[in-house]
């Protein structure tokens, strides 16, 4: 087994090789790992990792420049030719940007055909339950993602910003521009601190 870092610090390290010092520098682990992807023999085992958000990234930026690394600030409204490339290379990093390159190789993980019909032909057959049992299954009824769930049909074209607002109503830009086909479903949704703590010490 070989180690390849594609943590976000060092996905975001090698986008900058020229701002860093010969010792700081750090392969571009992920592009190596999407060549890999393709190859039949390969085999890999990926632990979790941050799929970024612009707030992750911006104290993931702030922790390397402290630790002495000089990557450039998010430009989170680029005003000028430098602030825009500075702002692509970021973009490279942001969201879902591990999965997608390693995906493309041999991993699936729909369930093979024959494990189906296997699984058709010998049905798994509960015990049978005891009312002595404690057993008990809890869900929210309020306040979650799904209750609080909205969707929207776009009747035109359009390019939305996503916002965090706080309680006291300062606005963070998530993610500036996402654009949106005419037809397009939009859905968003948020789940509340208070009421999965209430959910908690009900079913405690």
């Amino acid at each position: 087994m070989e180690r390849s870092d594609i943590s976000l610090a060092a996905r975001v390290l090698c986008h900058f090789p020229e701002l860093l010092s010969e010792d700081q520098k750090v392969p571009d682990a992920l592009a190596d790992l999407g060549v890999l992807a393709k190859r039949p023999e390969a085999v890999m085992v990926k632990t979790p990792n941050i799929s970024a958000s612009i707030p992750q990234l911006k104290l993931c930026i702030a922790e390397l420049q402290a630790k002495g690394f000089k990557v450039p600030d998010y430009p989170t409204e680029p005003s000028n030719d430098a602030e825009k490339k500075i702002n692509s290379t970021y973009a490279k990093v942001l969201g879902s940007a591990v999965n997608p390159v390693l995906r493309e190789g041999n991993s699936d993980r729909r369930v093979a055909g024959p494990v189906k019909e296997w699984a058709a032909a010998n049905p798994h057959k509960m015990m049978p339950w005891s009312r002595a049992c404690g057993t008990h299954v809890g869900h929210m009824t309020s306040g979650d993602f799904y209750a609080n769930e909205k969707s929207v049909i776009m009747s035109n074209e359009a390019e939305v910003c996503i916002e965090f607002i706080n309680a006291k109503g300062k606005r963070t830009v998530l993610k500036q521009n996402t654009p949106l086909e005419k037809g397009e479903v939009i859905d968003s949704t948020f789940m509340s601190k208070k009421a999965l703590c209430e959910f908690y010490d009900f079913e405690v």
